[in-house]
């Protein structure tokens, strides 16, 4: 049996359409504002369903004002500052890159070189990334070590790109989740780290190396921690 309402005490004034007594300080109720509660509710929804939409544009003015720096010679990189400079590279172990035919990556093949170690954070879908292979594939070349790590991108897709542009690489892990990314503070990709032989991070550059950066800031500090 359904359980009525309670009828409650009758209306006064005469008639069922009194309105309500006013608020304390003059306020009314909010069904005589046309709905608040309403049309507060619909602003939030507007609020958060602009919000992602936001975070989208000021990520895309960004990556525009990083190429636009660097065809102007103007993206200062060092902008960018890391806490990790000075101290040692961050424990981690990522597993290896199928069919790239390079072992996995770990915190403890940073250490034990005869010569400071790059790490280079790169991804297929980075732009920048193609833009600094070439000087990767230079620097590998000429000996020395470098480490990678692919970022949150698909193992199938980071082989295509290393088939493409080249397999600079000594070793080589898979930061799919990007969990060890976020312990390096990266910025974005790609990016580099000079680690020296004890596995101290030495210096950090944040976007693509380019001409100007190997010679002005890389090489003289491959020459100092060798």
């Amino acid at each position: 049996m359904r359980q009525h309402p309670h009828p409650g005490p009758p209306p006064q004034g005469g008639g069922g359409n009194a309105s309500p007594p006013p608020l304390a300080g003059g306020r009314t109720h909010a069904s005589d504002q046309g709905g608040g509660d309403s049309a507060t509710t619909g602003g939030r929804r507007r609020l958060l369903l602009l919000a992602p939409l936001g975070v989208v544009a000021a990520a895309g003015v960004g990556f525009y004002a990083m190429l636009r720096g660097l065809s102007t010679g103007s993206y200062d990189p060092k902008g960018v500052p890391s806490a990790l400079i000075g101290k040692p590279a961050p424990d981690f172990a990522l597993p290896p890159l199928a069919g790239a035919d390079r072992p996995a990556l770990s915190a403890a093949d940073l250490r034990g070189h005869n010569r400071p170690v790059l790490v280079n954070f790169f991804a297929s879908w980075c732009v920048p990334c193609v833009i600094e292979h070439p000087i990767l594939m230079r620097l590998a070349k000429d000996g020395v070590p470098i480490l990678g790590v692919a970022y949150k991108d698909k193992p199938a897709d980071s082989l295509g790109f290393l088939q493409k542009h080249g397999m600079p690489y000594a070793r080589l892990g898979v930061d799919q989740p990007g969990r060890v990314a976020i312990d390096w503070g990266l910025y974005g990709v790609p990016e580099t780290y000079l680690v020296d032989k004890d596995g101290i991070i030495r210096w950090r550059w944040a976007g693509p190396l380019t001409e100007d950066t190997l010679k002005a800031q890389l090489q003289p500090l491959l020459k100092k921690y060798a």
